[in-house]
């Protein structure tokens, strides 16, 4: 069912759009927050017309212009999410349980276990929504016909890796641990025609900054096509730029090599030594708010208070609110740039993703005066699997920026407390970062709106007519781990 958000959480998104188009900062007067709001509500007639009445009147500012134009784009990109009509929904859930009744098809519906928007009347269900079911009610798996097949990454129950990283970090001192030295494959492949022959397609591929202690000996080797552009160090959404001209009929490819050692890491933390933050005007960007996805709301504020109590120990404070947000089932999720508050929509939500997950810690722990920060990539195995991913940094003094992965979270049962809280202070060496923010240019910067206005691990394309959508390209990672004494350090 559509969710209604508080008019303070609509306008601070609001002030933030411009950031999420691409564009400069929307005012909270004018067309645009009601737009908004119903699209929010599912409202795309009513969207659309006010929308064409805006871009209709003179004199209308070029941003305001450009904010609209999104805002219409985004009820294209909902509708690509959520195309299973009621009957098609029903029908692809019988190939898990052939005997589905109405009443539980209706109160799945009713509870948004199984999740859909109501558009212009019709409710329209989300492609993941049947397999994203099985993962939030015990109920729903009962009923199956077949075992649930998950596609879980190796580093996502306690294993070898795990239980040296920790001995080596206890019997080093160090905290950078246990490394992998890999080579790297990514591609962008734009689809057949999807630009007019002779137009040039503009690529950006992710690209990892050099981080010491984590991500070190970054050696660029190859891209195709030859001449290309390495964003500088500085830039923490960082990139490779590439251009092409389309050629009729093929597919416009694009393609980076490079090398690079990646740390575990491992923090041996002790609660009673955690103090109080103190004066750091320096940190204050990461206790601060950042809408539209980093909102202090009345509901975000009212889940803290349940969940911390009369706690005052910083760390303390973390573990139960990593503990708290680990409770949330993951679920395939939505696009994020259809999102008007990702935070507050893994809050009200019965399930979420990595970066919904991040983002709601984050958002919790700076409403605690925690500091806490964004980073993401892809994670990568031994074997064949590969998956985009969002994970994230908190700030305990006098320890300083520890990471934390609340998607992995805490494992339960795990003899050692140091490897079942492995992922509150530490990371393994199975990812590779890409983003140490949230929506931030590129260099050089796009000129069109973004795909993804959250993050960028696929990467980003457009041309001259404006920018390619994910359903009109796709990507390829590729991460070969190396033999152990090519590792550095």
């Amino acid at each position: 069912m559509p969710r209604t958000r508080r008019r303070h959480v609509l306008l601070a998104a609001v002030l933030a759009v411009g950031m999420v188009a691409g564009v400069g900062a929307a005012s909270v007067d004018g067309p645009l927050p009601g737009v908004i709001a119903q699209i929010d509500a599912g409202n795309f007639r009513d969207a659309t017309a006010q929308i064409d009445a805006a871009l209709a009147q003179p004199g209308l500012d070029a941003n305001t212009r450009r904010e609209l134009e999104f805002q219409r784009e985004r009820m294209r990109r909902i509708r690509l999410d959520f195309t299973l009509s009621a009957d098609q929904a029903r029908a692809k859930l019988r190939e898990s349980i052939p005997d589905l009744r109405e009443d539980e098809f209706q109160r799945w519906t009713k509870a948004d276990l199984l999740e859909h928007m109501v558009i212009d009347g019709t409710p329209w269900y989300f492609n993941r929504s049947v397999s994203n079911l099985f993962r939030v009610s015990p109920e729903a798996m009962a009923r199956r016909a077949t075992p649930f097949q998950r596609n879980d990454g190796p580093m996502e129950n306690a294993n070898a890796y795990h239980d040296a990283a920790v001995a080596e970090a206890k019997r080093s001192g160090k905290t950078s641990v246990a490394p992998r030295r890999i080579h790297v494959t990514q591609s962008i492949t734009v689809n057949a025609d999807a630009v007019p022959a002779g137009e040039t397609v503009r690529a950006w591929i992710p690209y990892p900054r050099a981080l010491p202690g984590r991500q070190e000996d970054i050696r660029f080797l190859s891209s195709a096509p030859a001449k290309h552009q390495i964003a500088p160090e500085s830039t923490m959404q960082r990139t490779v730029y590439l251009e092409k001209p389309a050629v009729k009929g093929q597919p416009t490819t694009f393609s980076i090599d490079y090398e690079l050692t990646i740390f575990g890491e491992h923090h041996v933390i002790d609660p009673d030594k955690v103090t109080p933050l103190g004066d750091r005007p320096d940190l204050a960007p990461y206790l601060a708010q950042r809408p539209p996805h980093i909102v202090f709301t009345d509901e975000m504020r009212a889940f803290s208070k349940k969940v911390v109590g009369d706690e005052t120990n910083p760390y303390r404070i973390a573990r139960k609110l990593f503990q708290a947000v680990d409770d949330i089932p993951w679920g395939g999720a939505r696009e994020y740039s259809t999102i008007t508050n990702i935070s507050d929509y893994a809050l009200r939500g019965n399930h979420a993703d990595c970066g919904q997950q991040t983002l709601l810690l984050m958002t919790l722990l700076r409403l605690n005066g925690i500091p806490s920060r964004w980073q993401s990539g892809m994670v990568y195995s031994d074997g064949s699997y590969d998956n985009l991913h969002d994970w994230g940094a908190l700030y305990l003094a006098p320890y300083g920026w520890v990471p934390m992965d609340v998607t992995t979270g805490q494992f339960k049962g795990a003899r050692d407390p140091e490897v079942e809280w492995f992922y509150l202070g530490g990371l393994d060496a199975y990812r590779i970062a890409f983003n140490d923010d949230i929506s931030t240019d590129f260099v050089p910067a796009k000129q069109h709106m973004r795909s993804e206005t959250v993050d960028s691990q696929r990467g980003e394309v457009e041309w001259a007519g404006g920018n390619l959508y994910f359903d009109q390209w796709d990507y390829s990672f590729t991460a070969k781990v190396l033999p152990a004494g090519t590792a550095s350090r």
